[in-house]
Order: C-alpha cells, then structure tokens, then sequence
C-alpha cells in the first residue's frame, strides 16, 4: 500500500472515502478522477498494484490521499484483506465502488464450465464478496453508499455471452436485495448499468466479429449503427452517474438500476 497527502477537500464528495475495484482503466479510472476532483480520498484497488501507478499520481495531483492495493475479487480472503487494508488505512469507508470485471463472450454451447466459472467467479461472486465486507462494515457506521457496476446486459437477453448476462443479472438482484435488506441502516446500494462503452473491453468482441465473418472495425461500426445516438459512450459518461449515487444528493435512492446506453 501506499499513501499520498491530501489538501482541504471541496466538491460533491469532500470529506468521504472511497474504495474503488478495477481502478487502473477504463470505467474504473474514470470514476476514480471523477471522484477525485469531487474532494473524495481514494483506496484503489486493481489484480496488479503497478497498474495503478498513473491513476495514482493523477489523484494525488487534485491533492487527494490515495492508498492502493493489489486485490483478486474472485478469492474472498483476498478481498478481505483489501478491505481491512483500506479501512485502516482511512479509519473508515463512506463508498464503495464495484467496478471489477471481466468478458468472455462466445455461443451457448461453447462455452467451457470453467469459462463459465471465472465470469461468473469475477462479476457476480466479486461483486458479492467486496459489498458484504462493505454492508458489514456500513452497519457498523450506520451509513454508507454502494455503486455497482452492472451493464444493460444485466437486463435482457444478448446472443453469444450467456456468461457475462448472467453475471450482470446477478449483480443486478445483489443490488436490488441489499438495498432493501439495508435502507433502514442508512445505506445505499444501486447499480449503473452501461450499454457499449469505449473502453479496452470493446476489443473482446473481436471474437463476434470473427463469427459473423466480418472485420472487427466493420463489426464495431455496424455495432454502433444500432445505437440511437449514434455513438459509444465515454467512460466520464459512466463516471458522472457513479459521483451522484456516492453523494448526498443521490440518499432518496436505493435498489436503483441506471441505465445509460445511448438509447
């Protein structure tokens, strides 16, 4: 772990302290900056510490204190000791922020069981295993907000990615059972559920591409043609609906699945 030095926090967030899993990239970077310029202090948390190190920096320049570790959100005592890690680190969590994930998408049938195991193993068991530690360390606050990172796939059906459906319906029902099970704690648990979003994740559906007999850049055009708005979203998209739930501005709402999808 290290710690960096903060300055007298202002913003939605000044004061708070925020875990973050899958913070080196992607959705997860950007939530982490986000909640940075908002005054939050950040642990962030990804598989690889060194990984982090951009991220890292970035926070600490908003004059932030920031902490990091390496965590496996599939291994319960790892995430365990992630968390403890965190809250001595700050004396105490106010958000936790779900972002660890991973994509295997091919047909129903082709999938292996151990395939099908590490997807759900890292979306849905990881996701359970951080917001227990956090639920029980809320309950002792009497206070705390959960973000989860869902998808829109989390909601319907798609073609060729069973596993990655199934592990964001999970997250969806984790978020909508602890919600109700912890609203009169004064906790807060809601998802944001992303349609396409231009991250590293998009280059996963080459293997679509193959299948459908197109080029991959073909693919993605084609994959974008179908969205209203005619475009992917940016992560700072996605990251602008995580500082609302984690603020005070968002305490009305629990058991909630944002969809932001462009249409």
């Amino acid at each position: 772990m290290t710690t960096k030095a903060a300055s007298s926090p202002t913003g939605r967030l000044a004061g708070a302290t925020a875990l973050i899993t899958g913070a080196s990239r992607g959705i997860g970077r950007a939530i982490a900056e986000a909640f940075a310029r908002e005054g939050a202090d950040l642990f962030l948390s990804a598989t690889a510490r060194a990984n982090l190190a951009g991220i890292e920096d970035h926070a600490a320049a908003a004059g932030r204190r920031v902490a990091t570790g390496a965590v496996d959100v599939a291994d319960e005592a790892s995430v365990e000791a992630l968390f403890a890690t965190a809250v001595e680190a700050f004396g105490g969590i106010d958000i936790v922020v779900n972002n660890a994930g991973i994509y295997t998408g091919k047909p129903f049938t082709e999938y292996t069981a151990a395939e099908f195991d590490r997807v759900m193993r890292v979306n849905a068991y990881g996701t359970f295993h951080v917001m227990q530690c956090a639920l029980r360390h809320m309950q002792e606050r009497g206070r705390g907000k959960i973000v989860n990172i869902a998808s829109t796939a989390g909601k319907w059906e798609s073609p060729n990615q069973a596993a990655y459906n199934a592990s964001k319906h999970a997250v969806v029902a984790l978020t909508r059972c602890a919600a109700l099970e912890n609203a009169a704690a004064g906790i807060r648990v809601n998802a944001i559920c992303p349609g396409f979003v231009e991250t590293d994740m998009i280059g996963e559906f080459e293997g679509h591409a193959e299948r459908a007999g197109m080029e991959f850049d073909a693919f993605k055009a084609a994959m974008v043609a179908r969205i209203p708005t005619g475009r992917l979203l940016q992560p700072e998209e996605i990251a602008h609906i995580a500082v609302y739930l984690a603020s005070p501005e968002s305490d009305g709402m629990t058991g909630q699945t944002i969809s932001i999808s462009g249409g």
